[in-house]
């Protein structure tokens, strides 16, 4: 594995805080419930799945000097990733809160911590100009800083030859910052593989179906592998080298869908980095995917299932 050009994921590493209720949040009340803390991030999540995949990664961005900046960066090079992390003296390592409900489905409150804050002068070009792959989340350009950073790490990595995919990120963060005004971003960043969940491709789109909304970002990013991630109903992928093809998703029960789309992302980009087959990566990344949902947490600690299941898709 070490003989291989790293996969770079830039952006957001911040402390997750994961809360599922037993019963419904009432204002004023109390009540019990599961909570977990860890380290975290999009971007960072990515990278880890990257290595558990079996490709090696670097993680790219910034924390706080601070003991939650320490502890999410041991964790991920405890997990193997490379981190390329810069501290801040001004800001404080990100939070970020999930809100699990009884059906698994999460809801996130993110801080804008030092993660929020990266400049482009803090950027270690020596991993850029080296990557195989830069992988970017829309959480690096929903605002400035660090969409400068974001982009500038774009531009340096494909002109020393690297490929590059995007992560929309967040359907509701897209409206909120007006659909023509993110798409005029994007537009600006030659991607070669883009992962949005059916939300996102529909806040991108203005589609309601995965197939239509499919054909309109084939359309608008020719370029480009676009790979659908549509939950209980697998991914939808096509690209300029890849016929449409479905993938369907695992039969796994939903306990708590944090982090499943960066675990689909990282097995995705670690298969087809690998060997360059589109679709059979996907069912790589549908099946860390599922893996995730049926666990707490978006790292959970790999066990001999994940390891037998992944290593029967790729054999």
């Amino acid at each position: 594995m070490t003989d291989r050009k790293l996969l770079v994921s830039l952006g957001d590493l911040a402390w997750d805080v994961l809360a599922k209720p037993d019963t419904m949040l009432m204002p004023g009340g109390d009540t019990t419930g599961r909570m977990e803390l860890s380290g975290g991030g999009s971007a960072a999540n990515l990278a880890v799945w990257a290595v558990r995949a079996g490709y090696p990664a670097a993680f790219v961005g910034k924390v706080g000097r601070d003991r939650f900046g320490e502890l999410a960066t041991a964790e991920l090079t405890a997990e193997g990733v490379q981190a390329d992390v810069i501290q801040s003296d001004e800001h404080q390592t990100g939070v970020i809160l999930a809100l699990i409900d009884r059906a698994g489905q999460r809801s996130m409150l993110t801080g804008q911590g030092a993660d929020w804050e990266l400049l482009p002068q803090e950027l270690p070009r020596d991993v850029l100009s080296g990557a195989r792959h830069l992988h970017l989340t829309a959480w690096s350009l929903f605002r400035d800083p660090p969409r400068t950073a974001a982009l500038e790490a774009a531009r340096a990595a494909k002109a020393a030859g690297a490929t590059l995919s995007l992560d929309p990120g967040s359907f509701q963060m897209i409206g909120q910052m007006g659909r023509e005004h993110f798409l005029s971003i994007v537009d600006d960043i030659p991607f070669d593989v883009i992962f949005p969940n059916d939300d996102e491709a529909r806040a991108m789109s203005g589609k309601r179906q995965p197939e239509q909304a499919l054909d309109w970002l084939r359309a608008r990013y020719p370029q480009a592998l676009v790979v659908l991630k549509m939950d209980a109903e697998g991914a939808l992928l096509e690209g300029p080298d890849t016929p449409r093809a479905h993938i369907a998703a695992t039969r796994d029960r939903l306990v708590d869908a944090t982090g499943a789309g960066d675990a689909f992302g990282g097995a995705f980009l670690a298969g087809w980095l690998a060997h360059g087959d589109a679709v059979r990566a996907a069912r790589g990344a549908v099946q860390a995917g599922g893996w995730v949902v049926s666990r707490f947490g978006a790292r959970p600690p790999v066990d001999a299932d994940w390891q037998a299941r992944y290593a029967a898709v790729q054999a």
